[in-house]
């Protein structure tokens, strides 16, 4: 076991490594970068001159944008991940460790909420609708897993803003916390505050993330109840609820687990649009702002921060398997 998690942990540094090779390869290869998006007007209108403009390219390190230039780029990136630097960002002119670190827990908080009320809403729902298939239940979650995955993120946020927020006034439109209010000395009431907040970007999360899931859910249940053990199971008399929960559904969680890796970094990736909708501080809106902008430090370091996330949910799938089906032994 110690020595699959070990493999697995050097494969993943390898991995790691080419992901952050192609990124700044690609980010080098934008149209736009930071120093050229700042002083693009002053450009136009003849301000600064073509030499001014290499001197704060060169400043920023954007001066060549030769192979050999984004390679000694990418090497300097590179020797300063290793020291522990991620790097200054262009924008917000702070350590993007320092930004990202501030900013993440809202989109985190956000995300595990929809994480959590996603599997405990999707994996019940489509086991049900499998037991009583082509049920009044089937048809109602078949639509709504249709729309979870076919409207965008955006569209479902805009659509419970008008309903919720606006026409009934339930919820706040838009930002972290009342404004108006002084929290200072009631952390209690700021807490409660913040959450009712995050109530639509929340729900917005977890209908758009639900749909998929939701059919897995349905279709291993399905294939499960068609297995000749449960039909032994029955013939020795287990009760309906023993069979189901007893034995379909712990086989159904086999192929679900696979879906657990890539969730997290989904959700992550997800909130950048819904942060701009619902105007929250989190990391998805700070990272747009420094996509947008060509911040090479930010992007990079917001990206390896995605992917760091994506290799430790794959290595955690790996050994959830495991757990879920104890037939499953790792020799490898």
């Amino acid at each position: 076991m110690v020595k699959y998690i070990v493999k697995r942990v050097l494969y993943s540094a390898l991995i790691l490594l080419i992901v952050s090779m192609l990124l700044y390869l690609l980010i080098r290869l934008l149209p736009m970068n930071y120093v050229e998006q700042k002083f693009l007007h002053s450009s136009l209108q003849g301000t600064i001159d073509e030499e001014e403009l290499y001197r704060i390219k060169k400043l920023y390190g954007l001066e060549d944008d030769s192979f050999l230039g984004i390679c000694r780029g990418y090497w300097g990136w590179l020797s300063a991940m290793f020291r522990g630097d991620m790097g200054t960002s262009f924008l917000y002119d702070r350590p993007v460790t320092e930004v990202i670190s501030e900013h993440m827990w809202v989109s985190f908080g956000i995300a595990l909420a929809a994480y959590i009320l996603q599997f405990a809403i999707a994996i019940p729902l489509g086991i049900k609708a499998a037991t009583r298939q082509y049920g009044a239940l089937d048809y109602a979650t078949t639509v709504l897993a249709m729309i979870g995955i076919s409207f965008p993120s955006f569209f479902i946020a805009i659509l419970l803003i008008k309903v919720f927020a606006v026409d009934l006034g339930w919820f706040p439109v838009n930002g972290l916390q009342d404004v108006t209010v002084n929290w200072a000395g009631d952390p209690v009431g700021l807490f409660f505050n913040q959450l009712w907040h995050i109530v639509l970007p929340m729900l917005a999360i977890t209908i758009v993330s639900i749909g998929g899931l939701m059919r897995h859910a349905r279709t291993n249940t399905l294939e499960v109840l068609n297995q000749d053990y449960i039909r032994t199971a029955r013939a020795k008399g287990l009760s309906e609820h023993a069979v189901i929960y007893k034995h379909v559904f712990r086989n159904t969680m086999v192929p679900i687990v696979t879906m657990m890796a890539g969730i997290v970094p989904s959700l992550f990736g997800g909130m950048m649009i819904l942060e701009q909708v619902f105007a929250l501080p989190g990391i998805g809106q700070i990272a747009y702002r420094a996509l947008t902008l060509g911040d090479i430090p930010f992007i990079m370091g917001y990206n390896m921060f995605i992917a760091l996330l994506t290799v430790i949910g794959t290595l955690l799938s790996d050994i959830t398997y495991m757990i879920v089906d104890p037939r499953i032994k790792i020799t490898k």
